[in-house]
């Protein structure tokens, strides 16, 4: 008999999230939760659901890859002409969602996102993979195209034409800095009853922390 969607459920028993173990800072909860998840060899430790919102207010996530929080900014790179790019440019709002399962972990972040600084987007894409590289340069992300032979066809003609010569980053290609509002670190715990903490930013700039009823 096929299992039903509905009885699908776990006991959550990991750990626990209290206050008084919890920093105060919660760049550093979260650096100390993303070097557990690395530690513990949880699938795709950084990646992130970034869920964005276009200007008819309709929402829409994917999944990409954290590449580096530096000066309290988590950061990634993409395509400013996709889906997202778009998106970001009429509204710049964002939301940021970390879950690792194999620790029964969620990190919940929102914020407002800016592009990164021209140096910062082309040091990274120096250190990517060569054909990451042509990658970027040749794919128009999140547009319709004709077949998977259209793309690989740009791939080896692209491979072709800058044979020998030094990969450049994209005008359209770059990164994104957010920086956060909000944090919400979240725990399984049994019955249901997760841990839920959040941060609020303050007009000072400070952090103010609540528990969350799960």
């Amino acid at each position: 008999m096929e299992t039903k969607i509905s009885e699908i459920r776990k006991e959550y028993t990991r750990g626990k999230l209290t206050q008084c173990t919890i920093n105060d800072n919660p760049f550093e909860q979260f650096e100390e939760w993303l070097n557990d998840a690395i530690a513990h060899n949880a699938d795709e430790p950084t990646a992130m659901i970034v869920a964005t919102v276009s200007a008819e207010g309709h929402p829409s996530t994917r999944t990409v890859l954290l590449k580096g929080v530096e000066n309290n900014k988590f950061i990634f790179f993409t395509n400013y002409e996709s889906r997202k790019g778009k998106q970001l440019a009429d509204n710049p709002y964002i939301s940021l969602s970390f879950v690792w399962h194999k620790l029964e972990r969620q990190v919940h972040i929102e914020g407002k996102a800016e592009k990164c600084l021209n140096q910062v987007s082309d040091t990274y894409f120096s250190s990517r993979p060569y054909k990451s590289k042509i990658g970027a340069r040749i794919s128009p992300q999140s547009r319709v195209i004709s077949s998977r032979m259209e793309i690989m066809r740009a791939f080896v003609k692209e491979v072709c034409k800058l044979a020998g010569h030094e990969i450049r980053r994209p005008d359209n290609w770059g990164g994104f800095a957010v920086t956060p509002t909000r944090f919400e670190f979240w725990q399984g715990r049994e019955s249901r009853l997760h841990d839920r903490i959040q941060y609020i930013i303050q007009e000072d700039g400070s952090w103010k922390q609540e528990r969350l009823a799960p």
